[in-house]
């Protein structure tokens, strides 16, 4: 297996192809990326951003660049020494549009004969057969609305096939329809009467059955042939909590591309780790994410920023009162189809439904692995029957199949729970408890509010035993707000006093009908400044649509939305509420940007292979897709690049874009690319002196890393005076500087530049 020393993750688009990528790796190649990491290549649906709606397993996406941009990119990559890593989805396709989709069409024509059939989770037994699609607005006139047209049903824009022979005794659209091996039906019902597995709650995209051997060929045929071909050397699997038998499945893929370096898009909650069997080398790195995020905040604040919140807000639950609520909500409504279809397995127990959803609201964990994992199950069930007494029977009824890993029921219960934490938690929850929003992340646990430097090193300790060769990342495409966003907000927990003046005053100024989505709506506007009017209302209308609470995706409510989007509008338009909004930015952003440097040096260097998203070598703001998902100007970056690629950085270029950012993490990616003997260990260092708490200093074996935290309160305490710090054995030059440091140094003149520090080992023999 051939490690990345680094990598570097490119948004593969129409309009960004993979042409283009290989026109990028001169640049990434000085930046010192160790390796080139894609989003999805395969063919996915026309006009698809992300990719994660493949139509077609056997060819590159034309509309990316296809086989030919593959090559070119693949062999940009091989002379600039770069390794080439990409991202595939074996848990669904895309059938948004079902004749872009062989398969699909050819199941909706067939049914049950189709060759495809057993590709697709469908339960053939409801509906009589009959593949249910949710596509129908409401009151629907069939006989005027639905039409066969050159041999299709067609619904306005939506296309299907016809079974053979069914249109030959004529008759009206509809009466074709019901001949059909699927039924058109009000969209509503994908909540209740789906019956075949989605993607979480998304109906366009369509469930595999990649534990059938001939399945997993027929998807991955191509992707495999990748490795020999283009010299792939790596494979990203996105979101295997998705899948029946997730180990099977790794030790499947792993068989089929020998020596690739295989990461999982795994969520893990605190003290969860990967099951060892899997033949994998890490997760993807939220959980790391989650560890230098809590870093930046200081413990002690929590009761302060608590009593704030409760008081500006209303909101008293906790967290895990919001964990269940948001359970709750997804379970008895988006995902119920999931879970009745659960129930039908087991049609003799009386209330299955209320008391399989109980128990996915009750499981503390994405899911198990069964046998792996059973401690959370019986966790759920002692926790359901508590909440739940009266369910007790039924549950005990069910445990039986539930405990048995070759049972049906126990398999496609492990997948639900896992949807239901996504969407409850990470879609909902995160955006109705706002008491900190900046810990409300991907892999993240908002009910614990920052950590200890001692914390961190033991996490890092740990790391480096069982996930040196997992990623470490502080944004992706599926992050709640940019790395940057983070980095401002952590200051606010710095100046609590300042920050609850100013959002008791914004929540009167500009009111919400939910306080505690305007909370979440003013911590984000405090964080990111005034950018593009347009970016901030397309924020605000998806979080408060995830947030369920006062509106909605399916029924949005008019007048809460117009309420939201007049907060927006006052924060640019109304000059009180501008000017608060502008002024606490301005407060908080310098000391922001000491938070990322230092979150990028620490993210950049812990044990791990570190991820670089596409762009944050800058400065960002970016919030939820599809914002973060927005063009990049490389050129910028070029141009930044080869003013900081001298011994010193040109000064003249301004920091306005992230100069210092820049230089933070070419030289860090390029010393890890270079010496990567310096980043072999992981040891704790020893800093003494009133500002002690401010620093996070280790060595990574000859590496050494000096970072700033809390930095309001290092210049209440005047800065880094009398605070010291001894080096091991050696001399050591700080690439950002080029200083020179040995022994028993004074933090204050190691930082005297910059509020992070680098320093390397020198090669005696040099």
């Amino acid at each position: 297996m051939v490690v990345p020393t680094s990598t570097y993750r490119l948004q593969i688009t129409p309009e960004f192809t993979l042409a283009d990528a290989a026109q990028l790796t001169g640049y990434l190649a000085e930046l010192g990326v160790g390796a080139v990491y894609t989003s999805p290549l395969l063919r996915a649906t026309t006009g698809s951003q992300h990719g994660y709606d493949v139509v077609d397993h056997d060819e590159v996406d034309p509309s990316r660049g296809g086989s030919k941009g593959l090559k070119a990119l693949a062999t940009a990559c091989a002379e600039r020494g770069l390794q080439l890593i990409v991202d595939i989805v074996p848990n669904h396709m895309g059938v948004a549009v079902p004749v872009e989709n062989h398969a699909w069409w050819d199941v909706l024509r067939l049914g049950q004969a189709s060759r495809y059939a057993s590709w697709f989770d469908i339960d053939w037994a409801y509906a009589d057969g009959r593949i249910l699609i949710p596509v129908l607005g409401d009151e629907v006139d069939p006989d005027r609305e639905l039409q066969v047209v050159d041999g299709e049903l067609r619904y306005y824009e939506h296309r299907y096939p016809l079974a053979p022979g069914s249109a030959a005794d004529g008759g009206g659209a509809a009466e074709v329809h019901e001949r059909q091996h699927y039924r058109l039906v009000n969209f509503r019902l994908a909540d209740t009467e789906q019956n075949y597995r989605r993607f979480f709650a998304v109906t366009e995209l369509a469930g595999l059955r990649v534990e059938d051997p001939g399945v997993f060929q027929a998807t991955h045929r191509e992707i495999v042939s990748w490795v020999p071909s283009y010299g792939v050397t790596g494979i990203r699997i996105d979101h295997p909590d998705g899948l029946v038998d997730p180990s099977g499945y790794l030790e499947r893929l792993a068989a089929a591309a020998p020596g690739a370096w295989i990461t999982v898009e795994k969520i893990t909650e605190p003290g969860e780790e990967l099951p060892p069997s899997w033949p994998v080398a890490g997760m993807t790195g939220y959980d790391a994410l989650a560890e230098v995020n809590a870093l930046l905040l200081d413990p002690a604040a929590e009761g302060t920023l608590t009593r704030i919140y409760q008081e500006l807000t209303g909101d008293r639950r906790s967290w895990q009162e919001h964990i269940a609520d948001g359970k709750r909500l997804v379970a008895t409504t988006i995902l119920q189809a999931e879970i009745r279809r659960l129930a039908r397995l087991v049609p003799q127990v009386q209330d299955a439904v209320a008391a399989l959803t109980e128990l996915a609201i009750a499981f503390p964990v994405y899911r198990s692995y069964l046998p792996l994992g059973s401690e959370h199950l019986e966790h759920a069930i002692e926790a359901a029957c508590g909440r739940r007494p009266e369910l007790a029977t039924a549950i005990e009824t069910l445990l039986p199949r539930l405990r048995e890993p070759s049972d049906e029921l126990c398999l496609r219960f492990q997948q639900v729970t896992g949807a239901v934490m996504a969407k409850g938690v990470e879609d909902t929850a995160y955006y109705r408890y706002s008491r900190f929003v900046g810990l409300n992340e991907v892999g993240g646990d908002p009910g614990r509010f920052g950590s200890g430097v001692a914390d961190f090193h033991r996490a890092q300790e740990r790391r480096q035993s069982v996930a040196a060769q997992g990623m470490t990342t502080l944004s992706t495409h599926d992050t709640k707000r940019g790395e940057d966003v983070r980095a401002q907000l952590a200051v606010l927990a710095e100046i609590p006093d300042q920050w609850a003046e100013t959002a008791a005053r914004l929540l009167g100024l500009a009111p919400i009908p939910s306080r505690a989505f305007g909370y979440l709506l003013w911590q984000t506007f405090a964080a990111t400044g005034l950018i593009e009017r347009g970016r901030m209302h397309a924020y605000a209308e998806k979080a408060m649509r995830e947030a369920a609470d006062g509106t909605g995706w399916i029924d949005p409510e008019p007048d809460f939305e117009a309420a939201v989007h007049a907060a927006v509008d006052a924060a640019y338009d109304d000059m009180a509420v501008r000017n608060l909004v502008t002024s606490l930015h301005a407060r908080i952003e310098p000391f922001g940007r000491i938070n990322a440097l230092s979150q990028k040096l620490i993210q950049l260097t812990m044990p791990g292979i570190p991820d670089v998203y596409q762009g944050t070598e800058l400065w960002e703001d970016s919030l939820v897709d599809p914002d973060n998902r927005r063009a990049v100007d490389f050129e910028v970056r070029r141009e930044l690049l080869a003013a900081t690629s001298a011994s010193h950085p040109a000064e003249s270029v301004p920091d306005e874009y992230g100069r210092t950012k820049l230089l933070v993490v070419a030289r860090t990616l390029r010393a890890r690319r270079e010496r990567p003997e310096l980043f072999s260990g992981y040891t704790p260092l020893l800093v003494d002196g009133p500002a002690q708490d401010h620093l996070v200093a280790f060595d990574r074996g000859g590496a050494i890393v000096l970072a700033t935290r809390l930095p309001v309160g290092l210049q209440a305490l005047g800065g880094w005076k009398e605070t010291q710090l001894v080096l091991p054995q050696g001399r050591y030059r700080d690439s950002l500087t080029e200083r020179e440091f040995s022994g028993d140094v004074s933090v204050a003149e190691v930082l005297s530049t910059n509020p992070v520090a680098l320093l390397l080992r020198e090669d005696p023999d040099a």
